[in-house]
Parts: C-alpha cells; structure tokens; sequence
C-alpha cells in the first residue's frame, strides 16, 4: 500500500528561492494537495482533494486556478478516503482563521502546519512534522500584534520538548536562508527541499 509525501515546495512568500510551500500526500491510489502553487507540473493531473490553511491568502487565486484544472476547489475542509484522513486544526497565524492539518494513515500522524505564530499544541508526539521556518532567531509578529510567524530556532526547541518524531521546515523565508547560506543548521529538525519525499519507513516512531 503506497504511502508518500512530497514537498511541492518549501519557499515564503515571494521566496527567491524556493517554490510556494506545499505538500502532496499519496496513499493507496488517494492524491491530496495541500496548498501549493507556483509550477502546475508540480501537481499531478487529477487530484482526490486540494485543501489550504487559508483561504484568504496571498497564492488562492493561483492555488483556485491550479484545483480547478484538475476538478476540484481549494478548501478549508476534513478529507477522508481509503484509511486516509486530514483534519484542519486551527493555528495562530493572523487576524482571520487559518489552519494546519492534522493527517493520518497506518496509525501515523503528521502534521502540515506551514504558517503560525504560536507551536500548536495539537501538533504534539506527531510522528512527521512540517513547519514554519519564516524567520531565523526572532519571530516575526505582523502589525497591530495579530500574529506572524514563529522563529525556526524557536520552533525547533519546542517541537523537540513536544516529542515531535522529525521535524522538517517546510515554509522557509528570507532570514532563514540567510542563516542556511551562513552554515547554520537548527538544533533539532531539517529543512526541506522543494521535491523532497517521504516514505513510512523511514520515519522515526
């Protein structure tokens, strides 16, 4: 029974680097796509399901093109198919709802949390983990303090502390490449790479 991630890409916004920060999940012939953009060869033809953390983001209007290509819409919604399910769970990201989510197959549980301010709690002993990476060593908070992102560095710690299985930075910005071209690596976790896969077995329980 197939099981596979792929980080569609691993880039902030407007990254100059890297694609849109996106992640592809397959499991016993069910293809979800969360978020994304950039390159439609990224994506495969026909698509289950393509779901974002928010709805009211900068990419939805490329995102809303790209699902409609391949028959769907993107959605803030709960998928199940095949013993494959994503919930959304809520983050603290900005002032309006936006979301991670929770996925699960073969008793795992990995988390897609791209963008938030606040480590969520629900993402806690996941076996796999995709986070925000925005800034390096300071988070950055947006204005009126609605939110922002946290910092890798912080990330990293907690996500440690929170028995978090692998850690994986998917939603890389501009002081954390910077930090990546000084030679700095976090103390727990990796980044990710735009095209980079995952497979059960090689996860840590």
């Amino acid at each position: 029974m197939a099981f596979r991630l792929t980080l569609t890409g691993v880039g902030a916004m407007a990254s100059p680097r890297f694609a849109p920060a996106g992640l592809l999940v397959e499991y016993d012939g069910v293809t979800v796509v969360l978020d994304g953009g950039g390159d439609p060869g990224s994506f495969p033809s026909v698509v289950d399901g393509w779901l974002v953390t928010d709805e009211r983001s900068e990419l939805i209007r490329e995102i809303r093109e790209l699902a409609r290509e391949r028959g769907t819409e993107p959605v803030v919604e709960r998928f199940s198919a095949r013993g494959l399910t994503l919930d959304p769970m809520p983050v603290i990201h900005t002032s309006h709802p936006t979301f991670g989510y929770s996925i699960r197959a073969e008793e795992r549980h990995i988390v897609w949390a791209p963008e938030f301010f606040v480590f969520p709690e629900w993402a806690s002993q996941s076996d796999l983990m995709f986070a925000d990476a925005a800034g390096w060593d300071r988070a950055i908070q947006f204005s009126g303090s609605v939110g922002g992102h946290a910092a890798a560095l912080a990330v990293s710690r907690v996500a440690k502390e929170r028995q978090v299985g692998r850690l994986v930075f998917a939603h890389i910005g501009r002081p954390t490449i910077r930090a990546m071209d000084r030679g700095e690596r976090p103390p727990f976790g990796c980044f990710g790479y735009d095209g980079a896969r995952f497979e059960p077995r090689r996860w840590r329980r």
